[in-house]
């Protein structure tokens, strides 16, 4: 298992960000990522996919990932460079969809402290969130081992064909 840092620039959502502002229905006629990606948060913020850069993260209020279960949500962030999402808390089927796809989500309930703008640095191994523009350090419980090798894998997917491919090996 190899777990990395992830260090990105913020960008702020409020609470009830609901799987419909991450992706709109209107966008469903295709699960091609690199589709789903143009239009991810667009109903929240048009510019978003053009301002956002690869590797930056978002930072939301509770309830992450509310509404459908459609786990074209997770999969459109990922393609369109999230690194990660950070929240007090998620909605449980959206919490698991974003570990199966392999987007990484931290529960942290003093993301309100961190701004838009903000430079931060998430250490997955020590179970901390550093905001290093205002130089203030977050814990956070750190995802359990086997939900870090299916991020680490890309994926339940690809963590099964991993699986898969090995028991082949032998």
């Amino acid at each position: 298992m190899q777990k990395a840092n992830i260090d990105g620039k913020v960008w702020t959502f409020g609470k009830d960000i609901d799987t419909d502002l991450i992706i709109a229905a209107r966008y469903l006629n295709t699960s091609v990522p690199e589709e789903l990606a143009k239009h991810v948060m667009e109903d929240s913020d048009p510019e978003f996919v053009n301002k956002m850069r690869r590797g930056d993260v978002i930072v939301a209020g509770e309830n992450f990932g509310c509404g459908s279960s459609r786990e074209h949500a997770p999969i459109a962030l990922k393609a369109a460079g999230v690194a990660a999402v950070i929240a007090p808390t998620f909605a449980r089927i959206f919490y698991r969809n974003a570990f199966n796809m392999g987007l990484p989500i931290f529960e942290l309930k003093e993301s309100s402290e961190i701004s838009e703008g903000d430079e931060i640095s998430v250490d997955m191994n020590a179970g901390t969130i550093t905001n290093k523009s205002t130089n203030k350090t977050y814990n956070f419980t750190p995802i359990p081992a086997f939900m870090q090798e299916l991020i680490d894998a890309g994926g339940l997917m690809n963590f099964a064909q991993n699986e898969i491919n090995a028991k082949e090996a032998k």
